[in-house]
């Protein structure tokens, strides 16, 4: 299999996101107005909040499909023993590839019980290793919506952390779900320079 079906970290476990991996009315729970602050966590993300448990069955189905083609991993998070809120559905994070590319694009959302954690920078570092030390890509590049300062923070320090750099600002770089065409900054990551890194 291209990806692998569990990743861990320190603090969380991984497991691939599809409808036979977890419970598909959980998951809309949380990707709908039932779970707090949800317009807050999807502000910046390139979805909505789920309207029906249809929607959220379509779109674990999407990803079931990206996965078996080989174009998207995707992982629900979960925490581990000793950590609050342990076993519960925190958000999901995978990797986006582009093979003709050879690129991989990392995401994430979290519920915003969760938030401040370092979470993000945990996942990063998994997902880093599937995509230079097992898919063998030759670059991961993480675009992040201007204005959201939370998530450029978080992405500055793992990109510093694995001898990555800011490229720059992507004007007009993607339209939002509601029709509004947003910049993005761009944070890149070479393979030679994710090893200098992990060998350090």
């Amino acid at each position: 299999m291209l990806f692998p079906e569990h990743l861990e970290t320190e603090r969380l476990r991984l497991e691939r996101l599809s409808p036979e991996t977890v419970d598909v009315f959980a998951y809309y729970e949380h990707c709908s107005h039932h779970e707090p602050a949800i317009d807050e966590i999807t502000a910046y993300l390139p979805w909505h909040p789920h309207e029906t448990v249809k929607e959220t069955t379509e779109y674990l189905e999407e990803l079931a499909a990206k996965w078996e083609a080989g174009t998207r991993a995707e992982y629900v998070l979960r925490p581990k023993d000793g950590e609050d809120g342990a076993d519960e559905i925190a958000g999901s994070g995978g990797l986006l590839v582009d093979w003709e590319r050879r690129t991989g694009k990392p995401a994430i959302w979290l519920r915003k019980r969760f938030w401040g954690r370092g979470y993000s920078g945990e996942r990063a570092a998994a997902v880093l290793e599937l995509a230079f030390d097992r898919l063998e890509l030759d670059l991961v590049a993480v675009p992040v919506q201007d204005g959201n300062e939370n998530s450029r923070a978080a992405v500055e320090r793992y990109v510093e952390a694995h001898g990555g750099q800011y490229d720059g600002i992507v004007r007009n770089a993607t339209v939002r779900p509601d029709g509004a065409i947003v910049d993005h900054h761009r944070y890149t990551i070479t393979r030679e320079q994710y090893r200098g890194a992990v060998d350090d």
